[in-house]
């Protein structure tokens, strides 16, 4: 049974720059995501854990520079987000607990998967081939036990 279901927002599908993908084709594929693990909930009757990490690989921690503007956005997209899933949790009756933190995806995504004991994770968006699919990869190998079944 899929009982916990993470899904995972770290800013990735949004951010997009230099992928040459629009700002539609990232919204479309972050709305795919979290209908994907709603849907999975509601049919399992499980609850979701929405993880938006701020990565800090990316933006940096602020410390009273023009840095903190960025991570501000990336922050306030982040809560957006997570309010999205609340908001489609609520209305297919399912139950979604979030969190917001600040470190790298790579790292926060395995530990807050053990710590919950995760069924199954999702992924927002595809990934071009190149570091960052590498390391969602590595990633992915790290958090889904052998032998499972990963959906694609």
């Amino acid at each position: 049974m899929t009982e916990r279901i993470l899904l995972s927002l770290d800013g990735s599908a949004t951010a997009g720059e230099g992928t040459g993908e629009t700002e539609r084709d990232r919204t479309g594929e972050v709305d795919r995501a979290i209908d994907h693990a709603v849907d999975l909930a509601a049919r399992t009757g499980g609850v979701v854990h929405a993880l938006y990490v701020v990565d800090t690989g990316r933006y940096g921690e602020p410390a009273l520079s023009s840095a903190e503007l960025v991570v501000d956005d990336a922050e306030d997209a982040g809560h957006d987000l997570l309010a999205v899933v609340d908001r489609r949790g609520r209305e297919r009756g399912v139950t979604v607990r979030t969190r917001r933190c600040h470190g790298r995806p790579n790292e926060e995504l395995p530990a807050y998967a053990a710590e919950i004991d995760a069924d199954a994770v999702v992924l927002t968006g595809r990934r071009r081939p190149g570091r960052v699919r590498r390391e969602l990869e590595r990633v992915a190998d790290t958090v889904v036990a052998p032998g499972a079944v990963v959906e694609r």
